[in-house]
């Protein structure tokens, strides 16, 4: 984890913030997701069908489950002295580049791109890429941004 203040924040733009340890993403996270979601659809949850139709013969991840995964995944890069919250703000882009087969372990790599003060807080804009073990191409990468308060 990366340590630092409010101060010192614009010196990190550029740079790699953290990345994260590797997640298995089971099929039990994907029906999860789907439940809370109504997002039902075959290729994330009927295992036989997969088997037959999917490439490499597995169920996927859905692309928002990947997604709202970062800060879960990213939660523990950067620790702000004097932080009292945060808050996501929102995305400016993001790609799903690759499918997320079950049994699959992912994890979030991140790159502080911008930080502006605003509504008497910091925003910070980050690149996060959501890797797959053993895969050239990401899952996802997302341009995302949150915004701290003191």
């Amino acid at each position: 984890m990366k340590h630092t203040t409010f101060e010192e924040l614009p010196a990190l733009v550029g740079q790699e913030i953290g990345v994260s340890d590797w997640v298995e993403i089971d099929q039990d996270r994907i029906a999860k997701f789907a439940d809370a979601t109504g997002d039902h659809q075959w290729i994330h949850l009927d295992v036989e069908r997969a088997k037959m139709e999917m490439p490499g013969g597995k169920t996927i991840a859905h692309g928002y489950l990947t997604l709202s995964l970062i800060p879960w995944l990213t939660g523990n890069f950067l620790r702000i002295d004097g932080v009292t919250r945060g808050i996501n703000y929102g995305s400016n882009k993001v790609r799903f580049t690759n499918m997320v087969p079950v049994g699959s372990r992912v994890r979030a790599r991140s790159k502080l791109l911008s930080v502006e003060p605003r509504g008497g807080g910091m925003q910070l804009t980050s690149e996060v890429t959501i890797e797959i073990e053993g895969q050239a191409r990401p899952a996802c990468i997302a341009e995302t941004i949150g915004i701290v308060f003191k």
